[in-house]
């Protein structure tokens, strides 16, 4: 299936739920492109309206202004990538937010429900399970994960084939050896690399073995070191969990930060507004012949959001080594 110049010999990566809207849409808006994107736009503006009402009703719950999801609903970034630009980070959102407030709530196994359909739209959320290990306990997050796996598998077989697990992990690997866009740490270690004369097609691939492996003890220590029993830290983990992945990426598109800036309302941390801000900057590659990148924009984005987060650290008092103990 053709899809432009960057993806046409890829597999498709999108999970079952987003296959499912984007064919809803295609029927929806029969021969015409427009009644196809008017369909899926409503479906995100749709989403975001529910990312509001569960959003403010979470903070709520949380003893936090209700008014601080407005950073997220009234984001310009939000506005752009998601109902502009049709990404459906905002879909699974929803489900996550969704989640999210029923669990807090106490009703976990419709939570486990709403997690695994956002977890269909977009894999992202898979990364933050370990953590209700502590939250829940053993015995009732075993309960949670059956459920959510049950109904994943059925989300899946209807699109089960021989080759369906290569293809799609074929894919998934692509985001770690091969693409590469808005990089923070692998830009760094590029520009090292060339004093060493080390071809990008041998770093990234070297690279994009090691970080998952990186990210996987991140996930871990995170999850056993902290003391994520309470609501509002195992958010906080989700935050530095999805940042620490971004962190190490090799592609970090500027929609991938909406997911972030909502995590980040849940907490005391707003580095992630600031990041909202300065991915635009990324968008000078897409105005270039062969999306050739600035690597002066990249280093004004990046210290811009690293700095803001050191100022944070000290003005919140928590850059001593009392991370894991909260």
């Amino acid at each position: 299936m053709g899809m432009g110049e960057l993806s046409a010999t890829n597999f498709s990566n999108y999970p079952p739920l987003n296959q499912l809207i984007f064919t809803l849409a295609a029927l929806v808006g029969g021969k015409s492109i427009l009644g196809s994107v008017m369909a899926m736009r409503t479906i995100i503006i749709l989403a975001d309206v529910g990312i509001l009402y569960f959003g403010r009703k979470l903070l709520q719950k949380l003893n936090r202004s209700t008014h601080l999801i407005f950073w997220y609903f009234l984001n310009p970034l939000v506005i752009i990538e998601l109902t502009g630009n049709l990404h459906f980070e905002g879909v699974m959102l929803f489900f996550f937010v969704w989640s999210l407030f029923l669990i807090v709530q106490g009703r976990w196994k419709l939570g486990a429900m709403a997690y695994a359909l956002s977890i269909v739209i977009k894999l992202i959320p898979l990364m933050f399970l370990p953590l209700f290990l502590i939250y829940f306990g053993w015995k009732k997050c075993i309960k949670f994960y059956l459920l959510i796996g049950i109904l994943l598998i059925l989300l899946f077989l209807p699109f089960y084939s021989p080759q369906f697990i290569t293809h799609y992990s074929q894919t998934i690997e692509l985001w770690f050896i091969n693409f590469e866009f808005n990089a923070g740490l692998f830009n760094v270690i590029k520009k090292i690399a060339l004093w060493f004369n080390i071809p990008d097609y041998k770093l990234i691939r070297t690279y994009g073995k090691i970080t998952p492996l990186i990210i996987i003890l991140w996930v871990l220590l995170l999850t056993f070191l902290r003391k994520n029993r309470t609501f509002p830290i195992l958010l906080s983990s989700m935050m530095w969990i999805l940042f620490g992945y971004y962190c190490l990426a090799t592609t970090v598109h500027p929609w991938y930060v909406v997911f972030l800036l909502l995590l980040s309302l849940f907490t005391d941390y707003r580095f992630p507004i600031v990041w909202s801000v300065a991915a635009v900057l990324s968008y000078y590659a897409y105005g270039n012949s062969g999306f050739k990148e600035n690597p002066t924009l990249l280093f004004i984005e990046y210290i811009a959001v690293y700095g803001f987060l050191i100022y944070e650290l000290f003005k919140l008092n928590k850059f001593e080594f009392r991370f894991f103990k909260n």
